[in-house]
């Protein structure tokens, strides 16, 4: 079976930092890109970061560029999202998810239709 386990969330103040871990198994973890979403209350949930099998190539949404860094371990299954200086609007719900390509297209990445297989998720919460 394919599992995504997201870890890592917690309580942290703003201008803060985090980092989200995501375990991966029953699949070839290297093959496939990756993405980080979030859904805070009320909201839909949203794509944050995508990066490609070979982790060669990231995207980002606008509003973590430059604070958010995410990276793969592929020897290990492991995925990250570094966060930093963090914000209140940060506070969300995040997921890891996979795709079926092994790369992030340029208008898809976001997109949760291109993702088949998720983890449970890790709250976040930015607050002083």
């Amino acid at each position: 079976d394919v599992q995504l386990q997201a870890s890592g969330g917690g309580l942290v103040q703003p201008g803060g930092s985090r980092r989200l871990s995501c375990a991966a198994s029953g699949f070839t973890f290297g093959d496939y890109a990756i993405g980080w979403f979030r859904q805070a209350p009320g909201k839909g949930r949203e794509g944050v970061a995508c990066i490609s099998g070979a982790g060669d190539s990231t995207s980002y949404v606008d509003s973590v560029k430059g604070r958010f860094t995410i990276s793969r371990d592929n020897d290990n299954y492991m995925l990250y999202l570094q966060m930093n200086s963090l914000k209140f609007e940060d506070t969300a719900v995040y997921y890891c998810a996979a795709q079926v390509r092994s790369y992030c297209s340029q208008y898809g990445w976001p997109l949760r239709t291109h993702y088949v297989h998720w983890g449970q998720g890790t709250q976040v919460t930015v607050s002083s």
